[in-house]
């Protein structure tokens, strides 16, 4: 078991975890401002973005890029400096480096390098949401961004239907129409669920209401601001033919198997895992061509 703390290797410089603002900068803590004053050197996912963040604090640390596009060059980079004593910390444009951000790559490999990593708390926008949204706070399931395809899409959904947990994606406004589309397909029209908008931004703003609604309320209005999406879980018992295994396509194989007729397996699948039986039908017969 290998353990590493903040004080047992003075020989190597740490990797500090940052979070900064969703929105409104006076939720940045004291704590991170402290670290990014005294830090040697600044990996940012967008330099231009955080330097206005600098700027409002007056920190003047000098910065260099870290994103998804540079994350093989900058990591040996960085971790070269790490190991020569350099401090870094490490932050994305908003919220947790590493939830739906850059972040996880450069913590294994300092991790893996035996340099200390220290994470500071602060906001994250999936919480956040949550706590307001009047859905189970807990237990939770966090998903981040769903896949752009909407087949991929639905075949996540598929495998998260009976999940009982609130579930947290997020999604960019030009994408959501799209999603709630999809969710409401594949989690059934009547599936609760919350949109928070704009988070702690002068504009901040949620809606409720079931997905079928929310889908619909959105062809005639558009989304604007990042989106964090909350679904209840599935807290329908299953029928007395039992929950089945797998996602529902599967289990109209099952059910066929059993000798139910297709459209059969179809209607008794939807109605126990709350689909649209016409939806499923359609994802039935695409998938087994």
């Amino acid at each position: 078991m290998q353990q590493v703390s903040s004080f047992n290797n003075e020989q190597t410089g740490r990797l500090y975890l940052v979070p900064t603002p969703i929105g409104n900068l006076d939720d940045m803590t004291f704590r991170a401002i402290k670290a990014l004053r005294a830090v040697d050197l600044i990996a940012a996912e967008d330099t231009r973005h955080t330097q206005q963040l600098l700027n409002h604090f007056e920190i003047t640390t000098r910065q260099i890029s870290f994103h998804e596009h540079n994350t093989e060059q900058r990591i040996p980079e960085l971790l070269a400096k790490l190991k020569a004593g350099q401090q870094i910390a490490q932050c994305s444009d908003a919220g947790m480096p590493s939830i739906s951000d850059p972040g996880k790559e450069l913590v294994a490999a300092a991790v893996a390098a035996g340099i200390p990593v220290v994470p500071l708390p602060g906001a994250n926008a999936g919480l956040t949401a949550l706590i307001a949204s009047g859905l189970a706070p807990q237990p939770f399931y966090f998903y981040g961004f769903l896949e752009r395809k909407h087949q991929q899409q639905v075949s996540k959904l598929q495998a998260l239907v009976n999940r009982p947990e609130t579930m947290i994606f997020y999604e960019a406004p030009h994408r959501l129409k799209k999603t709630l589309a999809t969710l409401a397909e594949v989690l059934g029209d009547d599936r609760q669920a919350v949109l928070a908008r704009e988070l702690t931004k002068r504009y901040e703003e949620f809606s409720r209401g079931t997905l079928a609604e929310l889908r619909d309320y959105f062809i005639d209005h558009q989304p604007r601001g990042e989106f964090v999406v909350l679904v209840a879980g599935n807290d329908h018992p299953a029928d007395e033919q039992g929950a089945g295994e797998g996602t529902p396509v599967e289990q109209v194989d099952q059910e066929i198997e059993r000798g139910l007729s297709t459209n059969a397996a179809i209607k008794l699948v939807a109605k126990r895992n709350r689909l649209n039986r016409q939806d499923l039908y359609r994802e039935y017969h695409h998938i087994g061509e």
